[in-house]
Parts: structure tokens; sequence; C-alpha cells
């Protein structure tokens, strides 16, 4: 198995490099046949979704279609994909970031019983109570 860092996914979502896109490209076609051959941490995709949002003002839905497509890549192993897909499913519902929502699903994943936090917009998550 190897890990992918935040940036190989950042220039294949965006391109904004081609030649790294290309190398990273071809990272994932090598890889294709391999199920669970590449790895993504849930940091890594904190990271991708954090900086597809605020570094390239990429949209919502945009941000959701990456989600999915790294979710439903057989070579595409990620840390956490129960709770990724649940996160994806309250970031599409809501107006919460991804990472927030996959605080909350990580948090629900492990036996919390609620999720504390300051942040008004993840007040509509499951389980989330604003202080």
């Amino acid at each position: 198995m190897i890990a992918l860092d935040t940036n190989v996914l950042v220039r294949l979502v965006t391109r904004d490099d081609e030649a790294q896109a290309q190398r990273a490209k071809a990272v994932l076609e090598t890889n294709a046949s391999e199920d669970g051959g590449l790895f993504v941490s849930d940091i890594v995709l904190v990271e991708l979704c954090w900086t597809l949002a605020r570094g390239y003002d990429l949209s919502r839905a945009h941000i959701a279609r990456t989600v999915h497509a790294l979710l439903n890549n057989a070579s595409i192993n990620l840390e956490s994909p129960t709770a990724v897909k649940d996160a994806l499913g309250y970031f599409e519902a809501g107006s919460a970031d991804f990472p927030d929502c996959l605080i909350v699903a990580k948090a629900s994943e492990v036996g919390c019983s609620h999720t504390l936090s300051f942040d008004q917009r993840m007040g509509s998550l499951p389980g989330v109570q604003l202080l």
C-alpha cells in the first residue's frame, strides 16, 4: 500500500500544475488494478477539502463530487470509509464544512454521545451541542 499526500490529490483535482497532475494520474493508473493500494488518511482528506474550498474556491458540489470519487474508487483505501460516507451525507444536506462533518461522524463512530462546538454552522449536524 502507498499513502498519498494532500498535494497529490490537489494536483489531480485542480490540474494547476499539469506536469504534477500527470505524474499523480500515472500513480492512480499504475495502481488501478490493486484494490485499496492507495491509502488516504482522514487528515489528508480534511486538508484536501479545506484546500479546495479555501485555496481554490471550489463549490460544495465540486468538493462533494471529489469525495464521492474517492469513496467509489476501488484503488483508494480511505482510513475511515464509513465515517466519510456519513460525513458526506451531512455535508451535502447542510451548511457545515466537510472537515466539521467528518469530526461529527468520527465522534459518533467511536460512541461519543455528542460533540461540543462554538461553530454555529455545526449546530445543525446530528449530535452537536453548541456552547
